[in-house]
């Protein structure tokens, strides 16, 4: 099989195709033939060395994906012939960006039939984070106001619709540039924050979704209700940052998303019901990977960019 590797740390071009052995399954692992690849920023990061999260090189990165089965020894949860999605081991590394993934069969789930594999496979960390930042952590409830930071990313988009599933009132930060893409997934009130400073737009807030870091998580103290809640997946560790929302009689809730067959499952269900969708930006051919990346290092992305192998 071909698989996506690096030698070293660096830009986009230390990403080479070479050929490898295909894994083997363990008992309740399954042996997927990969069709497509979904890509996020977390990935050029690591590529980079900013973020030490899988060790040195050489390392094949990677987790959304979706595909078919191939083998399933030891597991009564799929067969060969199944279409699945999902996000292996995160945050060990799933090796991802290759033909074949070793993948256990918890992490996954029968892929909607309603979604295309390139759809599939943009889903899993963006849609789980969203779920378990606002399900999980944020316990968001009908009626509650959510304002959710970077609502034209990939995770942003797909949080505005599960909230919206939820029954609350959604507020979502973007570029005046995204207005429309934004309202289009649902939003009931768009700030574009190149024009707004959305602290002085918005009050009585129950849950922040954050994800975009820099200084937005502590400004938002500002917009929360008394007890309301700041759920981030960019500051999780941020002591003072903590210390400060305890001390104001708010909630502050960090979030590493991790493989959740609960969640996963609710995400088929809202995509079963036509109240999700994700969104593909571009796809890119597995021999292109070093150009999605250099549209990942780019940023201001809307929705997600996925490799078709």
């Amino acid at each position: 099989m071909r698989v996506i590797t690096q030698q070293t740390l660096g830009g986009p071009e230390v990403l080479t195709i070479v050929d490898a052995p295909e894994p083997q399954p363990l008992p309740t692992e399954v042996l997927v033939r990969v069709k497509a690849i979904g890509l996020n920023p977390l990935e050029a990061r690591l590529r980079a060395g900013e973020f030490p999260l899988i060790g040195r090189p050489p390392f094949i990165l990677g987790w959304d994906i979706s595909g078919v089965v191939e083998e399933a020894p030891g597991t009564w949860r799929f067969r060969p012939g199944d279409e699945v999605f999902g996000m292996p081991l995160f945050p060990r590394a799933a090796s991802a960006y290759a033909e074949v993934v070793s993948a256990p069969a918890l992490h996954l789930a029968r892929k909607p039939a309603s979604l295309s594999h390139v759809e599939a496979a943009a889903l899993p960390v963006v849609g789980l984070t969203a779920w378990q930042g606002l399900v999980d952590l944020g316990g968001v409830r009908e009626g509650d106001r959510v304002l959710i930071h970077g609502g034209g990313g990939g995770v942003g988009h797909v949080a505005i619709q599960i909230a919206k599933a939820l029954g609350a009132h959604v507020i979502a930060t973007a570029s005046g540039s995204k207005q429309t893409f934004v309202e289009g997934f649902g939003a009931d009130e768009v700030i574009d924050y190149t024009a707004v400073d959305f602290t002085e737009a918005v009050r009585d807030i129950d849950v922040v979704l954050d994800t975009i870091g820099g200084d937005t998580a502590e400004r938002s103290l500002d917009v929360l209700r008394p007890g309301g809640h700041l759920v981030t997946a960019v500051a999780e560790e941020d002591s003072e940052l903590i210390a400060r929302y305890e001390a104001a009689g708010m909630r502050f809730s960090g979030i590493a998303v991790d493989p959740d067959p609960v969640a996963l499952r609710g995400l088929v269900a809202l995509v079963e019901q036509g109240r999700l969708r994700v969104h593909v930006q571009e796809t890119f051919p597995f021999e292109r990977v070093a150009d999605a990346h250099r549209l990942l290092d780019g940023g201001h992305l809307q929705g997600k960019l996925v490799l078709t192998v």
